[in-house]
């Protein structure tokens, strides 16, 4: 008997609209059979309404907060890269860095943003800084995992070939490290939207080129819970499309050669 297939199309998707549909009906029951208040917990049709209708005010919080999140993951993705490439060329270039790394990712970031805060003086550049910091270390981690996990027998073949440590890099380390890559980039790309919330949280910034995490706040002084619930369901859209594009990305790239993404 033919085996099913793991993954089937339609389930695949249905599957977990089904799931948040249910769970929004349950929510939306919920709130009304209980008569809780809106200020206290909005239901979903109140959230999408007010979303609506203050989306204007909202969407240019939103843009901040995309920009920011791209341009931390894009920086994060550019050094995490290039320093685990050294660092899978170089041994002893791993061994003094490695450390700094470590610090980097175990140190908590809301400890941290006030000094980056007062060293640089810059909301905006803060909530860079510390959404660069915490996508940074997945992406090495994951790369550098990714270019040992290289075939022994080929390197030894590329060795007995006298292949150039850069063509070893290419063709033998490179496509060895992308699948690795990009489930680190799944990851780093979550915490890159979620350094940039929390970092403006701690920031405390305000006025109008700031991101959601301002919105949030000023909704929260003002008891405008149904605004506080729009703005986080567009930080929660913008995780989810930043996992979609990346869940994308995965199947176009390892589909027909890797097993993590079967044809």
């Amino acid at each position: 008997m033919a085996e099913p297939s793991r993954r089937s199309p339609r389930g695949r998707w249905w599957a977990p609209v089904l799931a948040v549909l249910l769970f929004l009906a349950g929510w939306e029951g919920a709130v009304r059979a209980l008569q809780i208040p809106h200020y206290l917990l909005p239901g979903p049709g109140l959230v999408l309404q007010t979303l609506f209708d203050n989306f204007g005010s909202l969407a240019a919080s939103w843009w901040v907060t995309i920009s920011i999140t791209a341009l931390a993951l894009l920086l994060a993705t550019v050094l995490g890269v290039a320093l685990a490439a050294l660092f899978a060329l170089s041994p002893w270039l791993e061994w003094s860095l490695t450390p700094f790394a470590v610090v980097l990712q175990v140190t908590p970031i809301i400890a941290v943003a006030p000094l980056i805060m007062i060293l640089t003086d810059s909301a905006t550049a803060t909530v860079l800084i510390c959404a660069w910091i915490v996508a940074f270390f997945p992406v090495l981690a994951s790369t550098l995992a990714g270019l040992r996990s290289a075939d022994r027998g080929l390197a030894e073949l590329f060795r007995l070939y006298r292949a150039s440590r850069w063509q070893t890099l290419r063709f033998l380390l490179v496509p060895s490290a992308l699948p690795y890559f990009l489930a680190g980039m799944k990851v780093a790309g979550g915490l890159a939207l979620i350094g940039a919330v929390v970092a403006e949280f701690t920031a405390g910034a305000a006025g109008r080129n700031t991101g959601l995490a301002s919105r949030i706040l000023e909704a929260a002084f003002r008891t405008e819970t149904p605004k506080m619930f729009a703005a986080l369901v567009l930080v929660m859209f913008t995780g989810v499309l930043i996992h979609l594009c990346f869940e994308w990305l995965s199947r176009r790239l390892l589909r027909g050669w890797h097993g993590s993404e079967p044809s």
